[in-house]
């Protein structure tokens, strides 16, 4: 973290070298910046300077919340009015900007919101501290493997050095930074500021990749160091803990994750943000656990205690778990594994799959579309041929043989909000990661506070409906979009807006496998020398080839097709995946949502880097509810989606019902009962439009008080 004087207005700059992200704070007069340290705040940061000013303006109206010196928090500062507080030591916390950031003042002080921003008076020229810490969401230093799995398990046991603290407040995303990148090479090397955290604990694997690659996720949130032997297990101190338990190696790795994750989140809050959590509430009666001891002791004695309790007993209320990752165990594939350590991923490693069949089967989707067809309804391949099999050239696999990119395969289904892929073929149902996009997310320069180009393209005028999507990317009060429409586009302009940076561009038409269908002629992506859109969805028939394209060219991500789609479906699914794009859920967790839209959901999939999404939510957390109907009162359970800005331990705050609660915002939470009105008035208040799901249909929350 570097901080300087500004030129040409007074006050300082913050700049993130990690994340290449700056932040300005301003003063009324030009400041003098002095090293300071860290130990005055309450929460860790990396670096501080002191200054002496009046005021400190905080542009852009981030959230501004004041606590005390302790942390505990004492007011949200953007409210409308002024807020006064008196004599004593104060720590601003500033949220939603680039980097964590903390100004530690001495009071008395006034809080003044305005339309642009927040101003913190002293009333005096008085000394004030400023701390950044990086979120670190991007690697750090890279580690170069040979072929060798000895050097997979050195460059894993070097993950958790990117953790902030080994306490248990990693459970919070913002002290969890990006394990170094992993590169293969000739030697063993070590690059940038990686050092192992040193916190006494060990896992021993099997030295062999099936094993190796499972262990990722734990050992990076363990900041573990791996050791080979026979008998998989954790070792800390006299400690010893089997990894070989019911279900297998897989499993027992997984849940220990799960596990251990969980009951940290709950002994933090004896620290930082003791609120009452509703998780801890609801298992606190039921275990022999004293979190406030457990919150002051090393990890090598929280272990035993937590691992002491059946899971059970936990299992109830454990989060839903957000992302299971497939990854075929190979060299090739070592350099994915920072990347989804970052994400907390459960991982599995398939390697001798049983035969499995698609369902619905390929032959159910091409009666589907054939169907639809006589009705009079079109697919958007480019020939509109009906009776060409709806599956074009994928074969179908069910051997288990997964050398070909070209197969369209049925995996394990996962028991989590999403699932990855990282291997050869088409995945159904799940993400299909490639390295490429992986690299370049890590490598990505976070965009300035312009508006999100998005390009809506529809190259067929019989589909022309689908350009209300170009309404609801726009829906945000607070989110600066430019919505452009391209109608029947020559195979030069649509070049042009590919190779032009753009946030997202919407594809509305026909592909085959010569490309996309233009006005005069075909544009195949392999044609372009580069892709400056960054996220795309393709909503045209079996258009997966062009997607892989166009992230290999550039692009970070996008929604692509299997098979020949049905148009009304397709326009379904487009206008649904603008919907929550525009509301903040990632490409995954939006495409999960939309796919109930269509009676074949196994045509649409996500490429490249799933997880990305187009903006953040305006409450926080994307969320999505479930509505069960009953006489007199409704059951609504809210789900949330994890996102890149609210990840695996973030907390979401519910005022559903007759309290305000807390709960770990991943998956279902808990369930109230509300009469119709209720709902109604709950769901419209919300700035989102939100996705509500009745029986097996998807709606939105501003159609709600014509179905309830």
């Amino acid at each position: 973290m570097e901080f300087d004087e500004l030129d040409g207005r007074s006050g300082l700059g913050v700049f993130d070298p990690i994340e290449n992200a700056r932040f300005e704070l301003y003063t009324p007069d030009p400041v003098e910046l002095e090293p300071a340290t860290t130990e005055k705040f309450y929460f860790p940061v990396d670096v501080a300077v002191g200054f002496h000013a009046r005021a400190v303006e905080i542009p852009k109206l981030v959230s501004t919340v004041v606590r005390n010196h302790d942390g505990e928090m004492l007011a949200d500062a953007t409210a409308s009015t002024v807020q006064t507080f008196g004599a004593g030591t104060y720590l601003i916390e500033l949220q939603s900007t680039p980097m964590k950031l903390y100004v530690l003042v001495d009071g008395p002080l006034e809080v003044h919101p305005g339309e642009t921003s927040v101003t913190v008076e002293f009333g005096a020229r008085r000394r004030a501290l400023v701390g950044a810490r990086s979120f670190h969401e991007r690697p750090i230093g890279t580690v170069t493997v040979t072929d060798d799995v000895e050097d997979a398990m050195a460059a894993i046991s070097l993950f958790g050095s990117a953790l902030k603290t080994t306490s248990c407040e990693r459970s919070f995303p913002t002290l969890r930074g990006h394990p170094p990148r992993v590169e293969r090479g000739d030697s063993f090397d070590v690059s940038g500021d990686i050092d192992e955290p040193g916190t006494g604990v060990e896992i021993v694997v099997p030295p062999d990749r099936e094993h190796v690659y499972r262990i990722a996720s734990l050992a990076y949130y363990l900041g573990a160091r791996l050791v080979a032997g026979s008998e998989p297990r954790i070792v800390a101190d006299d400690f010893e803990y089997s990894l070989d338990g019911p279900g297998g190696f897989e499993k027992t790795v997984n849940r220990v994750l799960k596990q251990v994750f969980f009951l940290d989140c709950l002994t933090r809050t004896e620290g930082f943000y003791p609120v009452d959590l509703h998780e801890r509430e609801q298992v606190e009666p039921e275990v022999d656990l004293d979190f406030e001891r457990l919150y002051g002791q090393p990890l090598t004695e929280q272990l035993p205690r937590y691992l002491s309790v059946p899971f059970e007993v936990l299992e109830p209320h454990v989060l839903d778990w957000h992302l299971t990752t497939d990854i075929v165990p190979v060299a090739e594939h070592v350099p994915a594994l920072p990347y989804f350590a970052n994400e907390l991923s459960l991982l599995r490693t398939p390697t001798d799959p049983e035969p499995k069949s698609v369902e619905p089967t390929l032959e159910a989707i091409d009666e589907f579309t054939r169907a639809a067809v006589a009705a009079g309804d079109f697919t958007r391949s480019a020939s509109g041929d009906s009776t060409r099999s709806a599956t074009g050239n994928f074969t179908r696999s069910t051997s288990g043989d997964w050398n070909s990119d070209d197969e369209m395969f049925q995996v394990d289904p996962a028991d989590t909000i999403e699932h990855a892929w990282v291997g050869d073929g088409y995945p159904v149902n799940a993400n299909k990661v490639t390295l490429d996009a992986l690299h370049r997310e890590a490598d990505r320069t976070p965009p300035d506070e312009s508006a999100i180009d998005v390009h809506v393209v529809c190259n067929d005028p019989r589909m022309a409906e689908e350009n209300a999507v170009s309404e609801f990317y726009g829906l945000r009060d607070f989110v600066n979009y430019d919505v452009s429409i391209h109608n029947e586009t020559t195979v030069t302009e649509l070049a042009d807006l590919l190779e032009a940076p753009a946030d997202f561009l919407h594809y509305v038409g026909h592909v085959d496998e010569k490309g996309f269908n233009c006005s005069d002629g075909y544009l195949d992506a392999e044609s372009l020398d580069s892709v400056g859109v960054e996220a795309f969805l393709l909503n045209a028939c079996r258009s997966y080839d062009q997607g892989r394209t166009l992230v290999r060219k550039g692009s970070r991500g996008g929604v692509v097709t299997l098979a020949e789609v049905i148009h009304s479906a397709a326009t379904q699914v487009g206008c649904a995946l603008a919907r929550l794009l525009n509301s903040g859920f990632t490409l995954r967790s939006a495409l999960s949502i939309a796919r109930k839209e269509t009676m074949v959901p196994i045509e649409y999939v996500t490429i490249g880097h799933g997880g990305l999404a187009l903006c953040d939510n305006d409450n926080g957390i994307p969320m999505s509810y479930r509505i069960s109907k009953n006489e007199n009162k409704h059951s609504l359970t809210p789900y949330a989606y994890p996102s890149p800005s609210y990840s695996l331990g973030s907390m979401s705050k519910s005022r559903l019902g007759n309290a305000e609660t807390h709960y770990l915002a991943s998956g279902a939470l808990r369930p109230v009962q509300l009469t119709k009105q209720e709902i109604i008035s709950f769901v419209e208040t919300d700035e989102d439009i939100v996705p509500v799901q009745i029986g097996d249909e998807l709606y939105w929350g501003n159609d709600l008080s014509a179905l309830l």
